[in-house]
């Protein structure tokens, strides 16, 4: 059975293996993350070659493949190469060494162009992908969102990234990871920025009222068991500008701070948080999520909203959480509503 959790969002390249199509080659990702670590070094052809694992004559392959990629990589005549600018590419090898102790380290499909983040993660899950697993893009093609909405997904810019889960938890409570996904992204941008966003239930976290980042979780489960989880991830980083028909909506960490972010920073930040309430969850149930959740949330308690689901639209004010983190709230027509699904708003 493959259900999908309370969720939207938007959401690659090495890997611990590299034999999956459309994955980064391993020596793009060496490459890379060589020139990225020593970005005021010539490195001669020699040393990037045994780096790298090819040939001396073949690295102007490898590099003219590497700009192909935008990466800007200057040749000096008769002594080697030198990246002109450090690119914020989320680099699988400049990941792994950031989260050594972490299961998020381990195992890291990057592509850096591919349709959907998520419909990989799933395929990875049949396929028996252990814990852990990461996928992510510097650009999506078909990024989803919840009821079949896109995402608007900027080559570079944005942190568009899912992450496989297993355990052994009831699917009842399994839209509790929704929300400890919410939260570890507000916790790292607030770590990263200074911006403390808002997390409109279930699944967006917001600055001023306008949607930078959201949540697509999709579970594969039997009736007593969850087999696995994939949350997918997006945040909108260093966009410079929204498209028109989202200006009013959705945002960017950096048009809310006004300088640029680092992707990399940020995503470390992302996955420790990730697994620490997790873990939290895991040990501890849903109560520390749910309350944690009602603290940096308005729209938990006491807001004013519009729900939308399916034909039906009402308005009422949020009561709080029920125990497997679906939302309460007390409809203007005196009856009291738990919404399982369906778009949360503002009501005016």
């Amino acid at each position: 059975m493959v259900t999908r959790s309370m969720a939207t969002g938007k959401l690659s390249g090495t890997t611990g293996r590299s034999d999956r199509a459309g994955t980064t080659d391993r020596r793009i990702d060496a490459l890379l993350t060589l020139l990225s670590e020593n970005p005021t070094v010539v490195i001669s052809g020699e040393k990037i070659a045994r780096h790298i694992g090819v040939s001396r004559s073949a690295v102007w392959l490898w590099t003219h493949r590497l700009r192909a990629l935008g990466v800007r990589v200057k040749g000096h005549p008769r002594t080697g190469y030198r990246i002109e600018r450090v690119p914020d590419v989320l680099s699988p090898s400049l990941l792994r060494r950031r989260l050594r102790d972490s299961p998020f380290g381990k195992r890291i499909y990057h592509y850096f162009k591919t349709a959907s983040t998520n419909s990989i993660a799933l395929d990875l899950g049949h396929a028996g992908e252990p814990h852990g697993a990461i996928v992510l893009a510097e650009e999506q093609t078909g990024g989803r969102g919840r009821a079949g909405r896109s995402w608007h997904s900027e080559k570079t810019n944005g942190i568009y990234m899912s992450v496989l889960l297993r355990s052994q938890i009831s699917p009842i409570v399994a839209p509790v990871i929704t929300l400890v996904a919410g939260l570890a992204v507000r916790d790292a941008v607030q770590e990263e920025t200074g911006v403390a966003g808002d997390l409109r239930w279930p699944n967006d976290v917001l600055a001023d009222g306008k949607k930078f980042s959201g949540i697509l979780t999709e579970m594969y489960a039997k009736p007593s068991q969850v087999r696995f989880v994939i949350v997918g991830i997006g945040i909108n980083v260093n966009h410079t500008a929204m498209p028109a028909e989202l200006t009013r909506v959705a945002t960017s960490l950096r048009l809310i701070t006004g300088k640029p972010v680092s992707r990399l920073q940020l995503l470390v930040r992302l996955l420790r948080r990730l697994d620490s309430y997790y873990n939290r969850f895991l040990a501890e149930g849903s109560r520390p999520i749910l309350a944690r959740f009602a603290e940096v949330s308005t729209y938990a308690r006491g807001k004013r909203v519009r729900i939308t689901t399916g034909g039906e639209s009402y308005v009422g004010t949020s009561d709080g959480l029920e125990p497997n983190g679906l939302l309460r709230v007390r409809r203007d027509d005196g009856k009291t509503a738990v919404v399982i699904s369906g778009d949360v708003s503002e009501a005016n």
